[in-house]
C-alpha cells in the first residue's frame, strides 16, 4: 500500500469540478424530488411496487440504507493439502483473460 508523507494529500487535485457541479445541481432539486416521491407513495392508484420504492427511497434518504452483512467462507487449508484440480483452478483464476481474437493476415 502506498503511503503518503504527513500533510500530503492522496488526491492533490481534489474532486473533479464537474462532479461537484452535478452534485450541487442535484441537491438544488432535492425538495422537488422528495415531493415527487411523496406523491407516488401516497397515490393509491400507483402500482404497489412504485409506492414501495418511493417509500424506501424516502426512508433511505432520511435514515440511510440499512447495514448489509456479508458472509464469506474462507478456506484456510495449506497449499500442500490442496488437490491438483484446486491448484489449477486458482492458477487459472489469476491469469489475465485474453479477450482479443487473433486476426489472420
Amino acid at each position: 500500500m502506498a503511503r503518503f508523507q504527513k500533510g500530503q494529500s492522496g488526491n492533490p487535485g481534489g474532486r473533479p469540478k464537474i462532479v461537484g457541479e452535478i452534485q450541487e445541481l442535484a441537491r438544488q432539486h432535492s425538495p422537488e424530488a422528495i415531493d415527487t416521491l411523496l406523491e407516488i407513495m401516497r397515490n393509491k392508484k400507483a402500482p404497489a411496487a412504485a409506492r414501495a420504492l418511493a417509500s424506501n427511497s424516502i426512508l433511505d434518504r432520511g435514515y440511510g440504507k440499512p447495514p448489509q452483512s456479508l458472509e464469506a467462507k474462507i478456506n484456510r487449508s495449506s497449499i500442500r493439502d490442496m488437490s491438483d484440480e484446486e491448484l489449477m483452478a486458482i492458477a487459472a483464476a489469476d491469469e489475465p483473460q485474453d479477450t482479443e481474437t487473433p486476426t489472420e493476415h
